[in-house]
């Protein structure tokens, strides 16, 4: 745990007692604060009197007694409307900070001799394999990591700063909207596409809450943006230092085809977005090739990175398909350096990492057909990372749709061997695809078993992908069950599993 100092003796007002909330409730007690909790839950309220916290229902608190008010993530700030809790903060002037906001002081409040270093990681897609990408270089180069904030474990239940010599935490919009001082030594932007944007009044308020990770950067932190899309060009050409990382289908040929006219334009494009001095020096590397300096950028593509004038060929890696697993191995390396990894011992941990569950995680194959689940894939930006990573797939997709549904696929839709649909948007997505070749499996099991029929016809190693495009609330609780519906629907086919790690 890490306790949060600056509030002892002093009443907070902790309100959602879900991962965060009754983490955060923790932490400061630990600290020496007063903590006082309320739920609009009744389990969550049994859960903070179990622990022995004191509950007060805020309704009719007297809110001038509290020091601050740590809010969930999941109670809305400003849209669609605020909080009640928030309206009763403002109304007595009380801050309104989240569990980011509060490791953010606990880090700043020890000693720098003793402080580790921070890595963050915000975007729409890709920020949690990133994180665990980063944790697992950082675990293999040697050094002592806590991994988690938005990712498994609460940030505020990691272990002290004192205990490790660095944190590597992903961070979400809405807990980005409760930092005011939160300001890492490695912040990452991967990429922003339409995402929560009731919760944020639109697209521009979204974009500013993913902003919000590179206020309060020190002059010797390093910003790492993704400036695939136009809104991460956006925010990288409103700081002067900025490391850029641009994808591409691939530079030097292989998957995805020879470079282009156009990939010539993406490659020097990336190295002049948010240039700084030509004088700024490159951050210390113990050894191998200039760890990339603050203002050029770095090139993805798959299996491939290239920094400055060095070519990394990670080609081999077990876990990394893909244009989008290329943009997560260059935040990875580039993080990997800027905190003192060598050369050598980023590309190590690239090579090894076993990948996540539930995001381009093959669970087995069955002859030539390999099943590949990527049941993270909750909107279409996501899916299509997906289905660019293979020449042809049997699409498994479906679910809740978001807003578009699969408009923005259609270009991909000459990669569909042929869709399998379930959920909600089955019927939506039918007539999105109308001639591609699809049919209306309705459930997880059907389409699994239906898919794997077609692709054992197929020449050659083939490709069954769950890649839903949607969110999974219509058949599942979360996109987790999701994926363990279509690991336990190919393992009933008698596939042999895939062993990972």
């Amino acid at each position: 745990m890490t306790p949060v100092p600056g509030f002892e003796g002093r009443r907070v007002a902790v309100f959602g007692l879900g991962r965060s909330g009754i983490t955060a409730a923790r932490a400061l007690k630990a600290g020496g604060a007063e903590p006082i909790l309320w739920d609009d839950g009744v389990s969550g309220r049994m859960q903070a009197e179990a622990e022995g916290f004191e509950l007060e229902d805020l309704t009719t608190a007297d809110w001038s007694s509290f020091a601050a008010l740590v809010l969930s993530p999941g109670a809305p700030l400003t849209h669609p409307k605020p909080h009640w809790t928030v309206d009763r903060a403002h109304a007595a002037n009380v801050p309104v900070i989240g569990d980011i906001e509060l490791f953010a002081r606990a880090i700043a409040a020890t000693p720098v001799s003793l402080r580790p270093k921070v890595v963050a990681i915000t975007g729409t897609n890709g920020k949690s394999t990133t994180t665990a990408l980063i944790g697992w270089v950082l675990k293999q180069a040697g050094l002592k990591v806590a991994v988690g904030g938005n990712i498994g474990i609460g940030v505020l239940a990691l272990p002290a700063p004192t205990e490790v010599e660095a944190y590597v935490i992903e961070v979400s919009s809405y807990q980005l909207d409760l930092t005011t001082s939160f300001a890492p030594d490695v912040a990452i932007l991967t990429n922003i596409s339409p995402d929560h944007l009731d919760r944020h009044g639109g697209m521009e308020g979204y974009v500013a809450a993913k902003a919000r990770l590179f206020a309060n950067l020190s002059d010797d932190a390093v910003a790492l943006i993704g400036v695939d899309e136009q809104w991460g060009r956006g925010v990288a050409a409103r700081m002067s230092n900025a490391t850029t990382v641009q994808t591409v289908p691939s530079p030097l040929g292989g998957e995805g085809g020879s470079r282009s006219e156009t990939d010539e334009g993406a490659l020097s494009a990336s190295l002049s977005v948010g240039a700084s001095s030509p004088n700024q020096p490159p951050h210390p590397s113990p050894s191998g090739p200039p760890s990339p300096p603050r203002g050029e950028g770095i090139v993805a593509a798959p299996g491939q990175l290239h920094v400055g004038e060095t070519t990394i060929d990670f080609s081999q890696a077990r876990s990394l398909p893909g244009r989008h697993n290329a943009q997560n191995a260059a935040f990875a390396y580039a993080a990997a350096r800027a905190t003192g990894v060598s050369h050598e011992a980023a590309v190590e941990g690239l090579m090894t990492f076993p990948g996540l569950a539930h995001r381009m995680e093959t669970v087995g194959h069955l002859g030539a057909v390999r099943f590949v689940n990527d049941s993270k894939a909750t909107n279409a930006d996501a899916a299509r990372q997906a289905l660019m990573s293979y020449p042809t797939s049997f699409w498994i997709a479906g679910g809740k749709a978001k807003d578009g549904g699969i408009e923005d696929l259609r270009d991909l839709f000459p990669r569909i061997a042929k869709a399998y649909l379930i959920g909600e948007a089955a019927e939506a997505f039918a007539a999105t695809l109308g001639a591609t070749p699809h049919v209306i499996a309705g459930d997880m099991a059907a389409a699994v078993a239906l898919a794997a029929e077609d692709a054992a016809k197929a020449e050659g190693d083939a490709i069954v992908l769950l890649s839903p495009a949607c969110a999974s609330f219509d058949q599942f609780p979360d996109f987790e069950a999701r994926g363990e519906a279509f690991r336990a629907a190919v393992l009933n086919l008698g596939a042999t599993p895939s062993v990972h790690g």
